[in-house]
């Protein structure tokens, strides 16, 4: 959990936006791709996001002033979204016209435009990002990534859209041994064909019952 900002401030805060089944799968949401071999059950969020949920999702990419990328989740959306031109679709234009910033220690020459390679000191770089004024420097997917960031404090605030459906199988947001953390619920709604989003900000370590 970052320091709270000072009163009257308006420096970047970092956000994560996951889709997650009801057993924690986040792999392939949206449908395998070539990263995925053997994954059969790919695509199992899609059909669950009707127009309320699309909107919301809509609306959290416009409100980005920057994106942040593990670097596999960076190809991915490079190939997929960095080729369409429909600027006008709200994802499509946030994300090809607005700083995208990849953390990487391998990619020398990132082939989407407006892209930095942050490398090195992963902590330091993030955290002159959210010193500068602005709104989100937004995290999508991106698990192992993500996982890191909060193990080192330094995400605000999470959107979690847990999807209906159990997959049984993929990668899960949390491992099955790591760190713990508590988290404070600061919005929850539910959209028409069943998907919880759920807001949370880390709050330190839990409380444990000792009797």
């Amino acid at each position: 959990m970052r320091g709270p900002k000072e009163k009257g401030t308006a420096i970047m805060k970092l956000t994560a936006t996951i889709q997650v089944s009801v057993d924690g799968v986040m792999q392939a949401n949206g449908g395998p791709s070539v990263l995925d071999v053997g994954f059969e059950r790919g695509g199992w969020a899609r059909p669950l996001f009707d127009s309320e949920a699309m909107t919301f999702v809509d609306q959290v990419y416009q409100r980005a002033d920057a994106f942040l990328f593990g670097r596999r989740t960076y190809e991915l959306f490079a190939g997929y979204w960095g080729a369409r031109e429909d600027l006008d679709n709200p994802i499509v234009g946030a994300l090809n016209t607005k700083p995208k910033y990849v953390a990487s220690n391998t990619l020398a020459e990132p082939r989407w435009a407006n892209t930095t390679v942050l490398s090195g000191d992963l902590a330091a770089a993030i955290g002159k990002l959210t010193a500068q004024p602005g709104g989100e420097l937004q995290v999508h997917g991106s698990g192992a990534l993500t996982r890191w960031l909060l193990e080192n404090d330094l995400v605000d605030e999470i959107n979690l859209l847990v999807c209906p459906v159990v997959v049984g199988q993929g990668t899960r947001l949390f491992p099955e041994n790591g760190p713990d953390m508590a988290l404070d619920l600061v919005e929850s709604r539910a959209f028409p064909q069943g998907i919880m989003l759920q807001v949370y900000r880390p709050a330190g370590r839990p409380q444990y019952a000792t009797d």
